[in-house]
C-alpha cells in the first residue's frame, strides 16, 4: 500500500530518516514490496530489545520521535522548555504526517495481522513511557499528538536522559549513556540514619526545585548505606527532572566534557555522582575534581551538582609522615591544608556510623518481613549477632548479606 505523504517531507523530525527502520519503513510506504520483510524483521528485532508491544509501526515512530533528537526536543532542554511559535508549528506539520502510521494498525502498511497488537518476549515500559502512552490515547489530531510529545519533552526529555533515572559516561564515545538496568532501593527500605536521610533529602529537594544547594560528601563507616541512599534519590525524583550521573575515579579527566554535555539540558538536574571516592598521595585526579566543584575556566553548570561517598574524611590518604611534618617539607601546614581541601569544597559533609546492634538487628528484621518472615525477638538476635560475629561486623551490607543466606536455606521456591 502506498502512504499518502511522504516521509522525505519531513523537517524539524527529519532525523528519524537517518535510523534503519526508518529507512526501509520509507521505502515501504513508497510502494517497494522487497522492503516488506526485511522492514517487518528490523521492527520485531526493535520490538524484543525494547519490549514494545502493541503495534509495532505505531511503537517505532514513537520510540523514534521520543529517542532520537530533533529540533524541537533540544530547544526545550536548552529553553527550559520555551519553544517559539514557527517551530511548534513545524512540529506540528511533521506530526500530521506521520499521524497515520501512529494512529491506523500496522498490518495496512505491512500487511502482517498479528503486528497490530504484538507481544514481546519480555514487556518493558518505563515511568516516560507509560505517561506517553496515557496522553495518546484516543487523539485524532496531529495538534491533539503534537501537544502530547511537547508535554513529554518538557518532563522527561529525550533519549536516555528521559527514559533512564541513571546514565553513565562512554569513555571511548564520549557521550552519555543510560543504564535501564539501574537498580535502586526504595527510599522506606533504607532503614535508620534518620538525621542523615533528612540532611541529604533536603539538599536535594532544593536542589529539584531550582534553589541554591551544596556539593555533598558522604563520608564513614563502611556499608552503612552512602550509595544506596544516593541511587535511591534517582528513583525518588526521576519524575521531577532529576537524573544521577555515574562516574568513575578513572573518568575524573572527562569530568568537563561531562559537565559541558550536561550543560545542553538545562531542563534537567543532575547529580554526578562519585562512589567509594579516595585519592592516594600525588595523584593529580583530586585537581581536577577541585577545579570541577569550584569550575576552572568554564563556570559548574546551575543543572548540576557532586555527590561523593568515601569511607576517609580527608579523601587524599594522609599518613603519620605527612601529620609528624617530612624532612623535605619546608611549610608542613601548607601541605596539610593542601591534603583537606578537596573534601572542604563540598559544601554538606554528611557523617555515617556503623550502626548499634539494635539499628543492625532493625535492618535484618525489615528485610525479611519483606519477604514474608517474622522471626521472635530472640531468634533474631541470636541468628544476627552470630553473623555480624563471623563476618564484617555490624552494618547494612552484613545484614543484607546474612538476609540472603537465609532466605537461601530457608526458603522452599
Amino acid at each position: 500500500m502506498t502512504y499518502g505523504k511522504d516521509l522525505s517531507s519531513l523537517t524539524v523530525c527529519r532525523s528519524l530518516l537517518d535510523t534503519p527502520v526508518f529507512r526501509m519503513l520509507k521505502r515501504v510506504l513508497e510502494g517497494d514490496e522487497t522492503a516488506v520483510g526485511a522492514c517487518a524483521a528490523a521492527l520485531m528485532r526493535e520490538a524484543e530489545r525494547l519490549g514494545m508491544a502493541g503495534s509495532l509501526v505505531r511503537g517505532a515512530v514513537i520510540h523514534g520521535l521520543v529517542q532520537e533528537a530533533n529540533l524541537v526536543s533540544e530547544t526545550i532542554e536548552a529553553k527550559k522548555g520555551a519553544l517559539g511559535e514557527s517551530l511548534r508549528a513545524a512540529f506540528v506539520r511533521d506530526i500530521e504526517v506521520l499521524l497515520p502510521l501512529i494512529t491506523e494498525p500496522a498490518h495496512m502498511w505491512l500487511g502482517i495481522p498479528f503486528f497490530d497488537d504484538y507481544k514481546p518476549t519480555h514487556g518493558m515500559e518505563t515511568e516516560a513511557a507509560k505517561s506517553l502512552t496515557e496522553s495518546l490515547a484516543g487523539v485524532q489530531t496531529a495538534e491533539e499528538a503534537a501537544a502530547a510529545f511537547l508535554a513529554y519533552y518538557r518532563r522527561y526529555g529525550y533519549g536516555d536522559i528521559a527514559s533512564c533515572a541513571a546514565l553513565e559516561w562512554e569513555d571511548v564515545a564520549h557521550r552519555l549513556r543510560g543504564i535501564p538496568s539501574f537498580a535502586a532501593m526504595d527510599l522506606a527500605d533504607i532503614i535508620g540514619y534518620a538525621h542523615q536521610k533528612e540532611q541529604i533529602l533536603g539538599n536535594t529537594e532544593a536542589f529539584v526545585a531550582g534553589r541554591t544547594a551544596n556539593n555533598v560528601l558522604l563520608v564513614g563507616a563502611r556499608g552503612t548505606g552512602k550509595s544506596s541512599i544516593v541511587k535511591a534519590l534517582a528513583k525518588v525524583y526521576y519524575g521531577q527532572g532529576l537524573r544521577l550521573v555515574q562516574l568513575k575515579k578513572s573518568q575524573l579527566s572527562d569530568l568537563p566534557a561531562v559537565m559541558e554535555a550536561l550543560r545542553i539540558h538545562a531542563g534537567k538536574r543532575f547529580i554526578v555522582f562519585l562512589d567509594d571516592l579516595s585519592f592516594e598521595e600525588h595523584d593529580p585526579a583530586y585537581k581536577r575534581l577541585k577545579s570541577a566543584i569550584e569550575g576552572g575556566v568554564a563556570a559548574r553548570p546551575e543543572n548540576v551538582l557532586l555527590y561523593a561517598t568515601s569511607n576517609r574524611r580527608h579523601l587524599i590518604h594522609e599518613s603519620w609522615r605527612d601529620r609528624d611534618g617530612a624532612q623535605d617539607e619546608l611549610y608542613r601546614e601548607d601541605s596539610m591544608n593542601e591534603t583537606i581541601s578537596l573534601s572542604d569544597r563540598f559544601g554538606l559533609i554528611i557523617h555515617y556510623y556503623a550502626p548499634d546492634q539494635k539499628e543492625y538487628l532493625s535492618i535484618i528484621d525489615h528485610m525479611l518481613r519483606k519477604e514474608g518472615i517474622a522471626l521472635t525477638p530472640e531468634e533474631l538476635r541470636i541468628a544476627g549477632v552470630r553473623w555480624e560475629m563471623t563476618h564484617s561486623g555490624r552494618s547494612g551490607r552484613t545484614a543484607q548479606q546474612f538476609v540472603m543466606h537465609y532466605l537461601g536455606q530457608n526458603t522452599l521456591y
